[in-house]
């Protein structure tokens, strides 16, 4: 190889390998409910920035209990405040650094394993389980996963719980609970209004009342083994215009306060 090609070669290396050097990548645990819109705005961030975010769901729960035991999160993003609370009270968030993202809305769907037509509207009195008939409802995880208990707290202060829990189908996130009524295998389901937007085969039947259940909030933070300035700046572009407005493009709302 000539001289002057190998000290061209050489230069483009000198310049090319501290700029890949200085890429950083954030490691993200988020609900399983915010995939749609998270994808898209990871897919942004590496564009505009060159740094990536490696993003994990599941549900809340299971990434709360899995950062509780040292998994190497640096951001954490659950679809409750509880959740949250939890890992704060054990001093496992960065200070100062948690805040409220989004909100959401639960709504009942239905698939194609529904009768065609079939329209229902959530009330007390509404006979949900009638409908059901040998069918099942689709629901996350309701004593530990936030769909699941915002879902059961709504059916409850329906009076409806009572009556459709033989006939719940519990899954481990909201997204499988989705996947339930997207195929068929369960003909009406439980998820938040974002899940239903992301999924062509499912159609809303109807909301849940604001007042039925706890208020849906986002808490996002850094997590105190996973600080510094990578995470950092992650928090604050998921906090920015460019992630805000895909967020709304999907159906998020942002809680009371937050700039428009």
């Amino acid at each position: 190889m000539p001289r002057l090609l190998q000290a061209v070669l050489l230069l483009l290396l000198s310049v090319a390998l501290p700029q890949a050097a200085r890429a950083d990548t954030v490691t993200v645990f988020a609900a399983a409910s915010l995939k749609t819109a998270l994808d898209q705005i990871s897919e942004r961030y590496e564009k505009e920035t060159g740094d990536a975010l490696r993003i994990s769901y599941a549900g809340s729960s299971r990434l709360a209990r899995q950062i509780q035991q040292g998994a190497p999160a640096q951001i954490f993003v659950s679809a409750n405040a509880a959740w949250m609370d939890v890992l704060e009270g054990e001093g496992l968030l960065a200070a100062a650094t948690r805040a409220d993202l989004l909100v959401n809305r639960i709504v009942l769907v239905a698939g194609p394993g529904a009768p065609e037509g079939l329209s229902l509207a959530l009330a007390p009195g509404t006979d949900l389980a009638g409908t059901l008939g040998d069918g099942r409802l689709a629901m996350a995880l309701v004593e530990a996963v936030p769909a699941g208990i915002y879902g059961k707290a709504a059916l409850q202060s329906l009076q409806l719980w009572d009556s459709v829990a033989p006939s719940v189908a519990q899954a481990d996130n909201v997204r499988a609970a989705l996947r339930l009524v997207a195929s068929g295998e369960a003909p009406l389901g439980i998820v938040y209004a974002t899940d239903a937007m992301a999924e062509p085969k499912v159609r809303v039947l109807d909301l849940f009342p604001e007042d039925s259940h706890p208020p849906i909030r986002y808490p996002a933070a850094i997590l105190a083994e996973g600080d510094g300035p990578a995470a950092r700046a992650a928090l604050r572009y998921l906090r920015g215009d460019v992630a805000r407005a895909i967020f709304l493009r999907n159906g998020f709302g942002l809680p009371e306060g937050a700039p428009e």
